[in-house]
């Protein structure tokens, strides 16, 4: 089979291997996969800013989709031909995230290599079922962005109905925030530099986009739009650059799901957090039962996740180069075979 190796930092340096195809123990799956999709973590576990000492080689990327070809001798709950998705932690059923669970997050490292391959195996207990309205490039979009997602609004945030939601930018997370905020009878109150991916926001359900390139004071208009209230909840991806007008922009006891930094270096005065008994919750993507949770609801309301590109497998170097320039709006899909 093919797999992609990480044997040195950067995204030119991926080396496309041959490998033999596993066997599954007997708690394992063999599972043919037919996706892959990129979230920013996938890409800076290339470039070596994620785990400067991660040891080689490493398959990456974390989210996957594709069918179960063939099952170990214990395995009841699986039979080939069934549709499913490997959990990103696998290792996370249910209740808390600890250190050692963490550590069996997918592409993190040669024991736990990621999904960039045409086969894996994994614990029979680490998947879950697609939702059968999707494909399987919808389907690899979901074990990472949109369980962040869910988490962050539905898990920790306790999201009703009537709430308003604040998202930043229009990555993976911040789109599946929207359509699942909106799912979820909530107003949506989006952010991006481009006016075109602004009405790309209102296509998908945004209530009210800010242009922050043209406005650069956005919490000041979030709060305009609130009527000085502030807003329920904002998915915070922006990091130590944006969470000072994140905190300016939530009403008092409002919350905060702190997921990524993709704005870089900054500084943060948390006097104002608790002033204004704010709930900051620090969101690393969710468990077996929180993906489960999710994934009944998006069969429900039949959502289709927001797929930017797909790239066939042999350019997955340009999709990560892609991912890099900031372009996609929602999520990047390397499709490894047909």
């Amino acid at each position: 089979m093919k797999a992609y190796e990480i044997r040195q930092f950067g995204v030119d340096e991926l080396v496309l291997a041959d490998r033999d195809v596993p066997k599954p123990d007997t708690d394992e799956v063999l599972v043919r996969l037919y996706a892959a999709s990129i979230n920013y973590r996938d890409l800076m576990v290339v470039k070596g800013t994620y785990n400067p000492r991660m040891k080689f080689p490493t398959v990456p990327f974390s989210d996957g989709a594709g069918e179960v070809i063939e099952v170990g001798e214990g395995v009841t709950e699986w039979k080939p031909g069934d549709r499913v998705m490997p959990i990103v932690a696998q290792h996370w059923y249910d209740g808390s995230l600890t250190e050692a669970i963490r550590r069996t997050s997918l592409g993190s490292g040669p024991h736990w290599d990621g999904t960039l391959r045409e086969y894996a195996t994994f614990g029979a207990a680490s998947l879950v079922r697609i939702p059968d309205h999707l494909s399987y490039e919808e389907a690899a979009t979901l074990p990472c962005a949109a369980i962040t997602a869910w988490h962050a609004l539905v898990e920790a945030g306790r999201l009703k109905a009537g709430e308003t939601v604040l998202t930043l930018g229009t990555g993976g997370v911040s789109v599946f925030a929207v359509q699942l905020a909106k799912m979820s009878g909530a107003k949506v109150i989006s952010t991006s530099s481009s006016s075109d991916k602004i009405a790309k926001l209102r296509e998908l359900g945004a209530d009210e986009a800010i242009n922050y390139r043209d406005v650069p004071e956005w919490d000041k208009a979030v709060m305009e739009l609130t009527g000085g209230t502030g807003v329920d909840h904002v998915i915070e991806v922006g990091g130590a650059g944006t969470l000072p007008r994140s905190v300016r922009a939530v009403r008092f006891g409002g919350h905060i799901g702190m997921i990524g930094a993709l704005s870089g270096a900054g500084s943060f005065d948390p006097v104002a957090v608790f002033m204004k008994n704010v709930r900051v919750s620090g969101i690393y993507i969710g468990s077996k039962r929180i993906f489960e949770e999710m994934n009944r609801a998006v069969e429900e309301n039949k959502m289709r996740p927001v797929i930017d590109r797909v790239f066939p497998f042999a350019e997955a170097r340009d999709a990560l180069k892609y991912m890099e320039s900031g372009s996609h709006f929602g999520k990047i899909v390397v499709r490894i075979s047909e």
